[in-house]
């Protein structure tokens, strides 16, 4: 008797659904066609004004509304919570990382493909750090030159020209010359065994393993390819691992570099060309320490820049930079961070039950020659801390365990604030939480074998619970919602509003028969 009143139930919650689905003519009437012809007419005059009075602008009209038009894009990062609003750029793409824990501070576009132009030369001289010594020689093949094209950035290094491989990563690097740049790839591909296009494919997996996930890159230098690209995000990654190549920061700050004449080298002698590094430019920026720029005609200005005031290490990228916008857009960025964010140690807060103790950067650089480094000196970049906008508290920062060494007991603490991550530790853990993670894991085998071919969990019996029942049925539905959004997409208002009433009777039923089926179970 009760079964049949359920059903009853039912069969009356259907019928009211079906009817409440019912369109009213009168509440939502069509609109008027002809209404709708007038608005796409004038719609499409105001299209065609706008695009004659682009047709119109001249030159230095367009280039103004470009300007305005990147000063306009969406900066990601001031719709997060409590973030401070950060400046708009001239650029299409921005970003600053913390470089100790890879803490993205601001974003704008910073997946967005864009090409890199010679900044491309920071990864060449990462790849050429890490598998070169600096007294490697460096010999220019007729392929170093053989493609250089009159306005192409040049040191003037020919044919035959052998240098050392330090003489050349400042030739890259200052002079941005591009001979030197192919020479320096093909040079340290050769010499582990390989050639140029096995350097080209080390710096692609160097991105890569780095987390970049947007860029490909073709040639050592940056000239223009179509098929040469990157992101924001991606040469903030490789930004922060060159930092810890004490090397790369030395020939960066050099305000000029000389290579001697040699029996087979006339003597070349190049200036500074980033002009926050240069103390008498007006560009000038007293905590810059590194950096790249570049420019081609289509990727525009690009700019990387490495800037440390005592406190914080950041790295600053810009991409397709519209005017002469570059460096003051990127100071603005490093003040918006150095004066609005808090860096705040995790060792001076309170410690989470599972840390026995906190391990510093320097404990760990006993460890640092275990990576590829060329013999070049490598140091670790600091973490222990988190990064956060001053009317942030730590105690709003979540933490989540991550790649325990259960044999050392050590592993690495993730905070994030409201999903944002903000800072990292490394840590040595407590005896109590390894035995704790370690009976996880059997608990985790054991029930696998509970488990049915799809992953489903099975009772006793061999049947599915009611919480599998649930997850079947929802997974079915989220199916069955997208199927009707992509087969009943430009239906008119009154037929959407009616299937949608049928489609709400129809789900009553079906979860109406599920609690009758659970129900009778129990």
């Amino acid at each position: 008797m009760r079964g049949k009143k359920q059903i009853a139930a039912v069969v009356l919650a259907v019928i009211f659904a079906v009817t409440a689905g019912m369109p009213h003519s009168t509440v939502y009437a069509e609109p008027d066609s002809t209404g709708n012809a007038q608005a796409a007419d004038a719609a499409a005059d105001d299209t065609q004004k706008e695009e004659k009075k682009e047709e119109d602008m001249t030159p230095e009209e367009l280039e103004k509304k470009a300007e305005e038009d990147a000063y306009k894009m969406e900066i990601q990062s001031n719709s997060w919570k409590n973030w401070p609003q950060g400046p708009g750029t001239y650029g299409e793409a921005a970003i600053v990382m913390d470089a100790g824990t890879g803490s993205i501070l601001y974003a704008k576009n910073i997946d967005g493909h864009e090409y890199p132009a010679s900044i491309t030369k920071v990864l060449t001289s990462l790849i050429a750090l890490k598998y070169g010594s600096l007294s490697d020689q460096v010999t220019f093949s007729n392929d170093c030159i053989s493609f250089m094209q009159p306005g192409d950035s040049s040191a003037g290094l020919k044919e035959g020209n052998v240098i050392s491989l330090e003489q050349a990563l400042y030739a890259t690097l200052l002079a941005s010359a591009n001979e030197a740049a192919y020479a320096v790839a093909e040079n340290v591909g050769k010499n582990a065994g390989h050639d140029y296009n096995w350097f080209i494919q080390q710096m692609n997996e160097e991105c890569k393993s780095l987390g970049g996930e947007n860029s490909n890159f073709v040639n050592a230098n940056g000239l223009h390819d179509d098929n040469h690209y990157t992101c924001a995000r991606d040469m903030a990654l490789i930004g922060r691992e060159i930092w810890r190549y004490p090397e790369f920061l030395k020939i960066c700050q050099e305000q000029s570099y000389t290579i001697p004449a040699s029996d087979t080298t006339e003597e070349h002698v190049f200036p500074q060309h980033h002009k926050m590094l240069i103390k008498e430019n007006k560009n000038y920026y007293q905590y810059a320490v590194a950096g790249k720029t570049g420019y081609t005609s289509n990727a525009l200005s690009t700019l990387i820049t490495m800037a440390d005031n005592g406190n914080m290490k950041l790295v600053c990228v810009v991409l397709r930079t519209h005017g002469a916008n570059i460096y003051p857009d990127t100071k603005n960025l490093f003040e918006y961070v150095f004066n609005n964010f808090q860096k705040i140690p995790v060792a001076d807060e309170k410690k989470p039950t599972e840390v026995k103790e906190f391990i510093t950067a320097s404990d760990e650089s006993e460890n640092a020659g275990s990576a590829q480094t060329g013999g070049n000196e490598y140091q670790p970049l600091e973490d222990g801390y988190v990064i956060l906008p001053k009317d942030v508290s730590y105690k709003d920062v979540d933490y989540e365990i991550t790649d325990v060494d259960e044999k050392t007991g050590e592993g690495t603490i993730q905070y994030t604030y409201d999903g944002h991550p903000v800072g990292s530790a490394t840590a040595k853990f407590t005896g109590e939480y390894l035995q704790k993670i370690s009976t996880g894991k059997e608990r985790v085998d054991n029930k696998k074998e509970n488990v049915d071919n799809s992953g489903t969990t099975k009772n006793s019996g061999g049947k599915l619970s009611a919480k599998s029942i649930w997850t079947n049925f929802v997974q079915k539905a989220k199916a069955a919602w997208a199927f009707g959004q992509k087969k009943y997409a430009g239906k008119s208002a009154s037929e959407q509003y009616m299937i949608a009433g049928g489609c709400v009777a129809l789900v009553i039923l079906i979860v109406s028969l599920i609690v009758v089926l659970i129900r009778r179970r129990r």
